[in-house]
């Protein structure tokens, strides 16, 4: 069974189209990486999975596991709120249960409880009277990730979680994530970083269109990621590991490198550059 199914699939924006004519399935209860170079149209796959933009062509069914409803979670990459806005950690992981509490419903023992398990798993009960404008960007991190997981889902999409952010955060993220499938959830992230997706259960390489779509090791081949990155920004480093040299994803100071942005693949191509 599977999660996700889209079937000649074309998104755009306006007359900008973001992925051109592609079909993908995305298994049940797995963790799914999906990857490809800056502008290729991985967020616009994640939003819409999510439901917030109709395909201009073809079709993405997200079918229901629970009941009649298709429950997702969605953590968007950049969530703005204004810092001058006295809202604390709590308050902003409770806003994940007003979907299912409605507009005028108070909470119940079960929304405070699910509240109180997200802020527990993302460990950040002890800033949970914590006003956000005053929290680092990886606590920031870990407060959205635990509104996500504080909403009844079934399917947790995540864009790019583990981007810039220091190493205690991203392994906290990073276990919750591959926690997530043991409690019956498939989960969708995109992300720039190639040993990531090879940790992942199943890939979706894309670069304006699906390149690939599988297991890592099927995947993330020297030919597929030379179609997708091209031969400029993939590389061959000494032993034959591949790694991708993208101005746009590049490291910054002080900030997490989650893993060695290499991979090891058992020939790599000879029109590559090797260092």
């Amino acid at each position: 069974m599977n999660a996700v199914v889209a079937t000649n699939v074309t998104l755009a924006y306006g007359s900008t189209v973001a992925l051109e004519r592609s079909s993908f399935t995305i298994p049940i209860g797995t963790v799914t990486a999906v990857i490809g170079p800056n502008g290729a149209g991985k967020s616009t796959v994640l939003n819409a999975i999510a439901g917030l933009m109709d395909p201009t062509e073809g079709t993405i069914e997200v079918p229901p596991i629970v009941g009649d409803r298709r429950r997702i979670a969605y953590v968007l990459q950049t969530t703005k709120i204004n810092d001058a806005l006295p809202v604390s950690v709590r308050e902003v992981v409770t806003m994940g249960r007003y979907a299912a509490a409605g507009p005028y419903r108070r909470l119940t023992t079960t929304d405070r409880e699910a509240v109180d398990e997200a802020i527990q798993r993302m460990g950040i009960a002890d800033i949970a009277s914590s006003h956000l404008h005053n929290l680092s960007g990886g606590q920031r991190q870990r407060v959205f990730v635990a509104q996500g997981l504080a909403q009844d889902h079934d399917l947790l999409l995540l864009d790019e979680p583990l981007t810039g952010i220091d190493l205690p955060t991203a392994t906290a993220i990073d276990e919750v994530i591959h926690d997530e499938t043991s409690r019956g959830c498939t989960v969708v992230m995109t992300t720039h970083d190639l040993s990531e997706a090879q940790f992942a259960d199943h890939v979706l390489l894309i670069s304006k269109t699906v390149i690939a779509s599988g297991a890592p090791d099927d995947v993330l081949t020297s030919e597929n990621l030379v179609t997708a990155y091209g031969p400029s920004l993939l590389h061959v480093g000494d032993g034959g590991q591949l790694f991708v040299d993208d101005p746009a994803h590049s490291h910054l100071p002080g900030r997490h490198a989650h893993r060695e942005r290499t991979i090891h693949t058992e020939t790599s191509p000879t029109d590559l550059h090797a260092e």
